[in-house]
């Protein structure tokens, strides 16, 4: 069996507000081997983070975060008082700490960008970028190939680790409902390696666990670190 690395899903999204400060914080105390968050891009140009298209699930606020300036957005309460953060807040808060970064592309257009501050900083050895947008992870290879990356699905396509290697990516990031040990034996054999998401209980932990994947994203990370020191004991 393989001892999977843990993503704190947008943090520790299910114990702190989602993809703030606080909530990646938290999720690094839980000892994450990475965070992952999303990027998005405002009216303005800047890049901020935040899963949905809309800041109402999330905010106080309403509207789409494209239509929004920064100074609009920085304005509102994303739960306990936190701001949404800048992408640069958050590669700040994760360097020099234990654990990467895992970047999720949500806005095609934004690669060049996304990369060249991971790089910028330091964290390009630490950082790994994702999408569901497979382009736009062939995009970032292209122009960065020393940069990890990886596809992110959901369903069942017949072979997997084909949309990995036709974006140049190293890793497969399905949705835990699809993942079986033949599709990551498969994936094994092509060289990649397979994150699951989101698993958020001990028993679809230890489910992955037995399948051989190599990460496991969780908005309770703290549950799934648990199950992997119960299944190495």
């Amino acid at each position: 069996m393989v001892r999977p690395f843990v993503v704190g899903h947008r943090g520790a999204a299910g114990h702190e507000p989602e993809n703030t400060l606080r909530s990646f914080s938290k999720a690094i105390e839980m000892g994450v081997q990475y965070v992952e968050t999303d990027i998005r891009e405002t009216m303005d140009g800047e890049l901020v983070v935040m899963h949905d298209p809309k800041v109402d699930r999330t905010t106080n606020g309403k509207g789409l975060v494209r239509e929004l300036t920064l100074a609009e957005i920085r304005n509102l309460d994303a739960g306990k008082g936190e701001k949404i953060p800048l992408f640069s807040e958050v590669m700040d808060a994760v360097k020099g700490r234990k654990g990467g970064l895992i970047v999720e592309i949500k806005e095609p257009g934004t690669e060049e960008r996304i990369s060249s501050a991971l790089e910028a900083r330091g964290l390009a050895r630490h950082s790994i970028i994702v999408s569901f947008f497979h382009r736009s992870i062939l995009k970032v290879k292209k122009t960065h190939p020393e940069l990890r990356c990886g596809v992110i699905y959901s369903g069942q396509p017949v072979r997997p680790w084909r949309l990995a290697l036709d974006a140049r990516a190293e890793i497969l990031v399905p949705n835990y409902n699809y993942v079986s040990t033949e599709m990551v034996d498969e994936s094994h054999e092509h060289g990649l390696l397979v994150q699951a998401w989101t698993v958020n209980n001990r028993r679809d932990a230890e489910a992955m666990i037995a399948a051989g994947v190599d990460g496991i994203a969780s908005d309770v990370p703290d549950v799934v670190l648990a199950a992997i020191r119960g299944s190495f004991t």
